[in-house]
C-alpha cells in the first residue's frame, strides 16, 4: 500500500476535499446551450477536489529562463487579460483509453494569455517544455504524486494558452481550478492544470505518473505511445432526450460536433437513414464547439438516432472501439 504524499511546506494550505478521485458527469440533455452553464460542466479530480487558501497562494515561474518570479492573484488579475470561448473535454479513463466518454462542455474563459508571463520571464532559447505544476496531491493508481504535473510543447502555449481565473464571468469554483487554471485551448482537459502552482520551462520531458505513464495512446500507424494534447473530432446529441418519450411528427435533432479544426460535415443517422445536419460554421482559430441540427418526421416506436462528425482536415469518428466514436441514442415516440 502506497502512502500518501507528505504535505510540502513551500506550498499555501490546501485541503483535499475528498482525499479521493471525483467524478461528475451531466447528462447531455444539460448541454443544449451554445455557453455551458458552470453548473453542468464535467468535473475531475483525480485526488479529489483541492480548496486553495488564496491569501498566500502566487504562481512561480522558473526553469530556464532568464528571470523567475512569483505573481500573486492580484497581481495576476492586474495584467492585460482575454476573453476566449472554447471547448473543455475530459479525455475519458487513462487506464482504459478505448473506453467512449461523453464529458464535454463549451465555456468562456478569462486570463492572462502564458505569453506574457514569459516575455517578463526570458526563456532560454533551448528550452522546449513547459511543466504545469498543480496544487493537488495525492493517490492515483497506486501510486503518490506530491502534485499534478502535465509537460506541454512551450511553441503551443506560448501561441494560444491563457491562465484562466474565470469561467463564464466569475471567478472560477473550486471544482475547477480556482483561483487559476493553465487553459490551452485545443487540448484535452488532463493538459488544463487546475489549482495552478507552478510553470517550468524544461529542455525535456520530466517523468511522472501524468506526463509519461498515464494519458498515453497510440496513433494510427504507429506503435510509439505519444502523449494526449490535440482534441479529437467527436460530437453529442442533446436532443431529443431520452428521459421522457418524443411526440410523433416533426423531430428537430441538434446537438454539438468540435474538433481541432472547424466542423464540415456532421452526418445524422436515423435508423439506418443518413441525412446531412446543419452544421455552424466556425473561425479558423476558434475552439468552440459547433451547432448541427436535422428536422425529420419520427413516426410513433423506438428509433435510433447517431452523430458522426467530419473535421476539415478530413478527420471522421469512428463507428466502434473508440474514446470518440459515434454518439448513438435510442428514444421512444408516442402515438397522438
Amino acid at each position: 500500500m502506497t502512502s500518501a504524499p507528505r504535505p510540502r511546506p513551500d506550498l499555501p494550505t490546501v485541503c483535499m476535499e475528498p482525499a479521493r478521485t471525483t467524478k461528475i458527469t451531466p447528462p447531455p440533455a444539460l448541454l443544449r446551450t451554445r455557453v455551458t452553464d458552470v453548473a453542468n460542466v464535467y468535473v475531475i479530480g483525480h485526488f479529489g477536489i483541492a480548496r486553495v487558501d488564496e491569501r498566500n497562494w502566487s504562481l512561480r515561474v522558473a526553469g530556464m529562463v532568464r528571470n523567475p518570479f512569483e505573481i500573486n492573484l492580484d497581481q495576476l488579475r492586474a495584467l492585460p487579460s482575454v476573453t476566449l470561448t472554447a471547448v473543455l473535454e475530459c479525455y475519458g479513463n487513462p487506464l482504459e483509453p478505448d473506453v467512449p466518454t461523453r464529458r464535454v462542455a463549451n465555456l468562456s474563459w478569462r486570463g492572462v494569455p502564458v505569453r506574457t508571463l514569459l516575455d517578463q520571464a526570458e526563456p532560454d532559447p533551448k528550452a522546449r517544455f513547459i511543466c504545469a505544476e498543480g496544487l493537488d496531491a495525492g493517490e492515483f493508481d497506486g501510486t503518490a504524486c506530491r502534485e499534478y504535473l502535465k509537460d506541454l510543447p512551450l511553441d503551443v502555449v506560448a501561441r494560444r494558452a491563457i491562465i484562466a481565473y474565470e469561467m463564464n464571468g466569475e471567478p472560477l469554483t473550486h471544482h475547477h481550478g480556482y483561483p487559476a487554471r493553465l487553459f490551452t485551448p485545443g487540448y484535452f482537459g488532463t493538459n488544463h492544470v487546475k489549482w495552478l502552482r507552478k510553470i517550468t520551462l524544461t529542455a525535456r520531458r520530466p517523468k511522472h505518473l501524468f506526463t509519461t505513464r498515464l494519458y498515453q495512446r497510440t496513433q494510427a500507424g504507429s506503435r510509439q505511445r505519444v502523449p494526449v494534447r490535440d482534441v479529437d473530432v467527436n460530437s453529442i446529441i442533446t436532443a431529443p432526450g431520452v428521459e421522457a418519450p418524443v411526440d410523433e411528427g416533426d423531430t428537430l435533432v441538434t446537438g454539438w460536433a468540435w474538433s481541432t479544426t472547424p466542423i464540415r460535415r456532421v452526418e445524422v443517422t436515423i435508423d439506418g437513414d443518413v441525412f446531412n445536419a446543419t452544421v455552424q460554421r466556425r473561425a479558423a482559430d476558434d475552439f468552440s464547439w459547433q451547432g448541427f441540427s436535422l428536422h425529420h418526421h419520427l413516426a410513433a416506436g423506438n428509433h435510433i438516432i447517431s452523430a458522426r462528425a467530419t473535421d476539415t482536415d478530413d478527420r471522421i469518428q469512428p463507428f466502434g472501439e473508440a474514446r470518440n466514436q459515434v454518439h448513438s441514442i435510442e428514444i421512444n415516440v408516442r402515438a397522438l
